[in-house]
């Protein structure tokens, strides 16, 4: 990992990537995510208020908050996986490498294949370890065996399994260990090549070891892909993300670089909650 620096507030390790920054070209650069006034409903139930925030480029973002504050909601609406659910309905704009995804000539497969999603838990389908990787790839007609080899290989090392899968390829997915199986399901997602990576809670019914993996994967998959993560470990949002986004009843509260977010809160409310008084 590159060289870096820690801040500590109560509890909270944070770590910082030193990196030198090109300021022209982040001036006329467009953020790969902008959510502009977004508002979402289930039925009578207003879950999401005005939503705006941009998410940069091969960067880490997470998105922390008490349950039920719409922080999922919103992972959801970056590739409209809430289109799933009846009775759902949104307003405002999201725009994904430039791309309105929300509008009636959008392809939503293909807003699929260019934003991954991992679950909260694991889902390998009962298939083998090979076939779990390459599926997204079968399914989009590819089926000549040398780039899906290829293709299951550099997402396997992609995600940090190779070398404890490479001689079980033809194994069931459902035989690894569940942060096994984690990683198996980060290499289906990548081996599509997206451009964003989603992940809802990814860590959460995993050991601290797993946990630990799972959070150096991310770290690293950064260089090649923008993240956005749901999580309601504060210390992992701190010690993963490089902008934190703090939601609370549906509304965006605060959104910054996350050693501001644990160390200088602007508002009572972030400050209140990553400090533990509530949540």
């Amino acid at each position: 990992m590159p060289e870096a620096m820690t801040e500590e507030t109560p509890g909270i390790k944070i770590r910082t990537e030193v990196k030198p920054q090109d300021a022209a070209a982040a001036l006329v650069r467009e953020p790969d995510i902008v959510i502009r006034d977004v508002n979402l409903s289930y039925g009578d139930n207003h879950a999401l208020h005005d939503i705006t925030m941009d998410i940069e480029d091969r960067r880490v973002t997470a998105f922390i908050g008490p349950s039920g504050c719409g922080k999922s909601t919103l992972l959801r609406c970056l590739n409209r996986m809430n289109d799933l659910i009846d009775n759902v309905k949104t307003t405002g704009e999201i725009k994904v490498k430039g791309l309105d995804i929300n509008a009636p000539t959008t392809d939503v497969i293909e807003v699929r294949r260019r934003v991954g999603m991992v679950f909260q838990k694991s889902n390998p389908f009962p298939k083998s370890i090979y076939e779990n990787v390459v599926y997204g790839l079968r399914i989009a007609g590819i089926n000549d065996k040398a780039v899906l080899d290829e293709a299951c290989e550099r997402s396997l090392r992609g995600a940090a399994l190779w070398d404890e899968a490479k001689d079980r390829l033809q194994e069931s997915g459902l035989s690894l260990s569940g942060g096994q199986m984690q990683r198996l399901c980060i290499a289906r997602a990548i081996a599509v090549e997206p451009e964003i990576v989603l992940m809802d809670e990814p860590c959460s019914a995993l050991d601290p070891i797993a946990t630990l993996k799972i959070e150096e994967l991310i770290y690293s998959l950064k260089e090649k892909y923008t993240i956005v993560i749901v999580t309601h470990n504060l210390q992992q949002a701190a010690r993963v993300s490089d902008r934190t986004g703090f939601f609370w009843l549906g509304r965006l509260v605060e959104y910054g670089a996350t050693p501001d977010m644990f160390t200088r809160p602007q508002d009572k409310l972030t400050e209140d909650y990553v400090t533990g008084r509530f949540g």
